[in-house]
């Protein structure tokens, strides 16, 4: 299983790859996983202030490609230190794809990673060779699929609708911060009857995750972790929401109990 930077040594990876540390341009280390040959194949993940979830879609391509997993600044096995911005976000993939010698290479994000991965496409054209959206949180006004996409999330809950609404409408600990959360991730999965199970791995990092029975990640700004992975739904519909993302990933570091397992800035 892929282990937390604690310095710049390389080790095996659950999908036959190796772990590496990336240094960004201003010294930030990135937790980067690559595995397989063939064309080069850049994951995103979701959040922001979430660690990547994709492993099981990157077990489906390294038989026919080389595939580059990373950990984005202040969440997961990377670096808690900032700044937070999207340009920054950015810059990170960037040095990801620099640190690997890749001329081009297909970019695949989900949720906030899609947003991401498109933004980099836009910025880097010459860089990206094709561009995998996965269920991105659009370049549409909110106004066009917020409503509905609430009532599914509310259809879905079935008998747990009365307890996501007690922790969605109180104040919370931070014990129900991460409750909150599992009830709302486990609408986002095509089986009911694993749903809780994927969502508690998905909100445990390290865990192996179930992104291929993934759908759509949660919209709604909630306080602490939930807050940091709803507002990737909002923050890059502008280019000017550079602030949101310090303001969101600052939170999803003060939320995570974890902090202590993985690497922070120096001193």
């Amino acid at each position: 299983m892929p282990r937390a930077l604690g310095g710049c040594a390389a080790g095996v990876a659950r999908l036959g790859g190796m772990d590496e540390t990336v240094v960004a341009d201003d010294g930030v280390r990135l937790w980067v996983e690559e595995a397989g040959h063939g064309d080069p194949v850049v994951f995103c993940h979701g959040g922001p202030g979430l660690w990547d979830t994709l492993d099981d879609v990157a077990g489906l391509l390294v038989d026919e490609f080389a595939v580059y997993r990373w950990d984005q600044r202040g969440a997961g096995r990377s670096q808690r230190c900032g700044p937070y911005s999207v340009q920054r976000s950015s810059a990170d993939l960037d040095a990801v794809r620099s640190h690997f010698g890749l001329a081009r290479a297909a970019l695949l994000g989900h949720s906030w990673g899609a947003q991401l991965a498109l933004e980099y496409a836009i910025r880097f054209p010459e860089r990206v060779s094709s561009l995998v959206y996965v269920s991105g949180t659009g370049i549409d006004p909110r106004a066009t699929w917020r409503d509905e996409h609430g009532r599914r999330i509310r259809e879905r809950l079935g008998d747990r609708l009365a307890r996501w609404a007690e922790l969605n409408d109180g104040e919370r600990t931070e014990d129900e911060d991460r409750e909150l959360c599992v009830l709302q991730w486990s609408t986002d999965f095509a089986r009911g009857d694993r749903a809780l199970a994927h969502a508690e791995r998905m909100a445990t990092p390290g865990s192996e995750s179930t992104s291929s029975a993934m759908r759509p990640s949660t919209r709604r700004p909630e306080r602490g972790m939930l807050r940091s992975c709803a507002r990737g739904a909002r923050l890059c519909r502008s280019r000017s929401s550079s602030s949101t993302v310090r303001r969101t990933l600052g939170r999803a570091v003060r939320w995570t109990r974890w902090n202590r397992r993985y690497p922070r800035c120096p001193g």
